[in-house]
């Protein structure tokens, strides 16, 4: 019987770990799946919100300025030029 406690010995670290990993891996599973469902959800809505004519509140929201432009200085891109 004293001969079997070597073995148990070096199976025991080996199912903790993998039963770590087991978990480990089965939850960013579902961490996966719920993020997919989630995008599902806000993308269906989009599309609902989108058939529907109502504007998404980032319509209203002006694109980004560059970097030390302010909202008097003209623009220098020769785009609006007469």
């Amino acid at each position: 019987m004293s001969s079997i406690w070597p073995y148990v010995a070096g199976i025991v670290p080996t199912i903790v770990v993998a039963t770590m990993f087991y978990f480990l891996i089965k939850s960013m599973l579902e961490g996966d799946r719920r993020e997919r469902l989630a995008q599902n959800r806000f993308e269906a809505e989009m599309d609902r919100a989108g058939r529907s004519g109502a504007r998404s509140p980032s319509d209203s929201v002006p694109p980004p300025k560059a970097p030390g432009m302010t909202p008097d200085t003209p623009s220098t891109s020769g785009d609006d030029a007469p």
